[in-house]
């Protein structure tokens, strides 16, 4: 029983597991999706989900600094909805204000190039969100 987070972008979703525990996120993937053609990586996402075994997501919940909801936490909302629909399974949406820029953060610190921060970032961002809500539940 694993709980798998998702950072949802316009053009990648970054995947995360967690062990079998519930105590550590690890990052799996990004998955290349296309908001505007409505292609939402569901198919590459359903067999992570079989592979892993998930019982739970927790989605990232882009919220503005003074608590409101704009067009990118609207558009997790609606991918809430559409992973919801599509698997029947428990979805949370996580609040991951600064998860991308705390992320980016931790890359520059360690090195990493500008061009494999670009293609790690929305994965670690992921870790991130799934980490902070297993930290809560345990």
């Amino acid at each position: 029983m694993r709980i798998m987070g998702l950072d949802v972008g316009t053009k990648t979703v970054g995947v995360a597991i967690s062990d079998a525990l519930g105590w550590t996120a690890q990052g799996i993937e990004t998955v290349k999706i296309d908001e505007e053609q409505e292609q939402f990586g569901l198919e590459r996402i359903k067999v992570l989900v079989k592979e892993y075994a998930v019982t739970e997501f927790v989605i990232g919940y882009p919220k503005n600094m003074n608590n409101t909801v704009g067009p990118r936490g609207e558009a997790s909302e609606r991918y809430k909805a559409l992973i919801e629909e599509t698997f029947a399974m428990p979805v949370t949406l996580w609040d991951e204000r600064l998860t991308t820029m705390a992320a980016e953060r931790m890359l520059i610190e360690a090195d990493v190039s500008r061009k494999k921060r670009k293609q790690v970032i929305d994965k670690m961002a992921a870790v991130m969100i799934l980490q902070g809500y297993l930290d809560s539940k345990n």
